[in-house]
């Protein structure tokens, strides 16, 4: 939400009293409407935790060491990648782990 914030308090004048007002109204409203899509859609909760188990392990484990391994193939000794290759295999199966819970949950709720 800072992202969003942040730019959004760019398109204001610079004057001082004014311009924090507005930076504090639009946090505000920004919490506020997501607050409102958060109790508007259902299962809103499930489908972040569903998005949150795939992208954070791969955005956190797996593509991080995949990159480190493909920028340094050949110059990397065999306990170093051997020890990506691990860190790939748990955020693997913990992205399959945490899929799986989730849809389950989804599945449980709509039954």
């Amino acid at each position: 939400m800072s992202p969003v914030a942040m730019s959004l308090e760019e398109l204001i004048p610079a004057n001082r009293v004014k311009s924090h007002i507005y930076a504090i109204l639009i946090r505000t409203a920004l919490v506020i409407s997501t607050l409102l899509v958060g109790l508007s859609i259902p299962f809103f909760g499930l489908v972040m935790a569903l998005i949150g188990s795939l992208f954070t392990m791969l955005v956190t484990l797996i593509l991080p060491c995949a990159c480190y391994l493909s920028l340094l193939r050949g110059r990397i000794d065999l306990f170093q990648g051997s020890i990506c290759v691990v860190i790939i295999i748990i955020g693997i199966v913990s992205s399959v782990f945490g899929t799986y819970s989730a849809l389950s949950k989804i599945i449980e709720n709509l039954s």
